[in-house]
């Protein structure tokens, strides 16, 4: 299966926010490929403060899309990942918290080996982390951080437009 993967530009080019999936399942050897690549994110001194809870049991998925502002597609996709920290609270030099931007990376590498598998996700922010800590039973010392929903797209998304780099990219300095 190595041999079928795109290469990592196409799948960034071809990432999208799916907001319809196919009923589909999908399969374990895919979603194990899939949280494989978020196990294998950088994290700030190696803390690896990341947990996932995977959900296929449909009233759980419809729970979770009541708790996601009743976003439909929450409860059509297959897979529901919670994306959760079990943290200190550790701050890097620069001041920003780790765990928000180490679960970023890591959701970002699930999205992309999504992409190389043929299947489709959307990151949840919109969300209320307490009922979903409900629905799911996690402790109150772990932070719900954000949802990813997974699944084969039943749709193409259309690319969304993006700024030119004259205009997010600075050489040398701010100009």
């Amino acid at each position: 299966m190595e041999g079928d993967f795109m290469d990592i530009f196409t799948a960034i080019k071809e990432r999208r926010s799916v907001r319809s999936y196919k009923s589909t399942p999908v399969e374990k050897e895919k979603l194990d490929r899939i949280v494989e690549a978020a196990r294998l994110a950088p994290s700030a001194c190696n803390f690896q403060e990341w947990r996932f809870v995977l959900v296929t049991d449909t009233l759980k998925r419809q729970a979770l899309m009541e708790a996601a502002n009743n976003q439909s597609f929450v409860a059509e996709a297959p897979v529901v990942i919670a994306c959760c920290a079990e943290t200190d609270e550790h701050r890097m030099r620069c001041g920003e918290l780790c765990y928000p931007i180490d679960i970023s990376i890591a959701i970002d590498h699930m999205t992309l080996a999504a992409v190389a598998l043929g299947l489709g996700t959307c990151w949840i922010g919109s969300f209320y982390p307490e009922k979903v800590r409900k629905i799911l039973n996690i402790p109150e010392s772990i932070k719900v951080v954000e949802l990813l929903t997974l699944g084969y797209p039943a749709d193409s998304p259309q690319s969304k437009n993006r700024k030119p780099l004259k205009e997010i990219v600075f050489y040398e300095e701010w100009k």
